[in-house]
């Protein structure tokens, strides 16, 4: 395929990689409204850590936080974030915001590989944005028209933050298009990346629709396992003990409970929910997962200050709590539920710590309020110890030093399953689910 002219709209976890890769083969411009991320991506730095600082300072890559330099591309890719308000209901300004900025960048008889130039989403929608509420804002800002002009595309994000396996490089990518033209020109653009593995979707709606069930039938799964979780708790059975066992059947998923934050799994659902809600379907799978997920922190909470509270007072019990990025080993605080688990202790009367060796403690303070400890205390007298992520750093810690962070009788509560095959020293309790 012959090089294409692609702006990337959106630096972010999915943007940056996807941009970094397409450079490779295509002449690619990143662009991001944030003046400070385009700075330290300039200086070779991705706090992301999606890429190493070698593999950026060797992309060939343009950086740009001015949207004049947006015009006379190809193909316009966004990949900017959709998260749900305060209510739990789709948030499409960071989309809406995107699309009229490249509106704006978008001319009549612009020079086009295709023709015209094609605008595509990779964010998570429900079925129907990209044509209903994209198309239509592209139209204004430009003041062209919608499939004559210039097209419109899907390709959903299918990034896994941390995960060096499934890169973009190496997963399959959907992709739809106005027309099938169009879908055959992005199957192109995309397949130059990752050797052709390329799925071409009956239509736009048809590839929204596949993202938006792909994260919500992952959270009803571990929504499931949060439940039973829960019942094998109250009758003294650790549900990883049945998870070892249930796993030698071999069609059994190999789900786990935990805490579902982060920006996909514990937002996605509620786009379907909502695009059910609208056409008038009642969705109880999809919102009983998320009301089962959303309340884990609340239990872990309570549990954690029940078993506190059986041999010490709850109120002013010391409690260090190990992890609060959304998933192990990144540095991404987006929707943790751990931010929650600490909000719910210290509502309980507990004087609550939080260390985490990714996350940024600036953006920690400024998005929840909290102050990170630089470190694990070499010694402490907490009345509890929550093991909350999986961090390598935090899983290797061994049952002297774990130990020698608890007073007499206190707890070490594991939400992960980290410490399972430890042998703690006598006068020490444990809690997990």
């Amino acid at each position: 395929m012959q090089n294409q002219r692609v702006a990337v709209v959106g630096l972010g976890y999915v943007g940056l990689p996807l941009a970094v890769a397409l450079a490779r083969h295509h002449s690619v411009l990143g662009f991001d409204i944030k003046a400070e991320r385009v700075a330290e991506l300039r200086a070779g730095h991705d706090r992301t850590g999606e890429l190493a600082d070698a593999e950026l300072a060797a992309a060939r890559l343009a950086l740009s936080d001015d949207a004049g330099t947006l015009a006379g591309n190809d193909v316009y890719l966004i990949t900017v974030p959709t998260p749900v308000d305060r209510d739990n209901r789709p948030d499409l300004a960071a989309v809406i915001a995107a699309c009229r900025t490249v509106g704006h960048a978008l001319t009549r008889g612009a020079p086009s590989a295709f023709g015209a130039p094609i605008v595509v989403l990779e964010s998570t929608v429900y079925p129907g944005v990209t044509e209903e509420i994209c198309g239509p804002e592209l139209a204004a800002a430009s003041g062209l028209a919608c499939g004559r002009d210039f097209f419109l595309g899907y390709s959903p994000e299918r990034m896994n933050p941390g995960d060096k396996n499934h890169t973009v490089e190496r997963i399959t990518k959907v992709v739809a298009g106005q027309t099938p033209a169009v879908a055959q020109r992005l199957a192109a653009l995309y397949g130059s990346i990752n050797g052709g593995n390329v799925f071409v979707a009956r239509d736009i709606r048809t590839a929204e629709a596949a993202k938006v069930i792909e994260n919500a039938q992952r959270d009803i799964n571990v929504a499931f396992m949060n439940e039973v979780s829960t019942i094998f708790n109250k009758v003294g059975v650790s549900v990883w003990d049945v998870l070892d066992a249930a796993r030698t059947k071999w069609n059994f998923l190999p789900f786990t409970p935990g805490l579902v934050g982060g920006h996909c799994i514990g937002v996605d659902p509620y786009y379907l929910a909502s695009l059910a809600q609208r056409l008038g379907h009642d969705p109880q799978v999809i919102l009983s997962g998320r009301k089962i997920n959303d309340g884990m922190a609340g239990y872990i909470a309570r549990q954690v200050a029940f078993a506190i509270g059986a041999e010490r007072p709850v109120k002013g019990a010391r409690v260090l709590v190990l992890g609060l990025t959304f998933k192990e080993n990144v540095p991404d605080i987006r929707n943790s539920k751990v931010a929650d688990l600490v909000r719910e202790l210290a509502s309980l009367g507990c004087a609550v710590q939080v260390h985490d060796p990714h996350a940024n403690a600036e953006e920690v303070h400024a998005e929840y309020g909290l102050v990170l400890l630089p470190a694990i205390p070499a010694f402490g007298t907490y009345d509890a110890v929550i093991g909350a992520v999986a961090h390598d750093a935090i899983r290797a810690l061994d049952a002297d030093r774990l130990s020698r962070l608890l007073a007499p009788n206190g707890i070490l509560a594991d939400v992960k399953g980290l410490w399972r095959s430890l042998v703690l020293p006598e006068g020490f309790r444990r809690w997990q689910l």
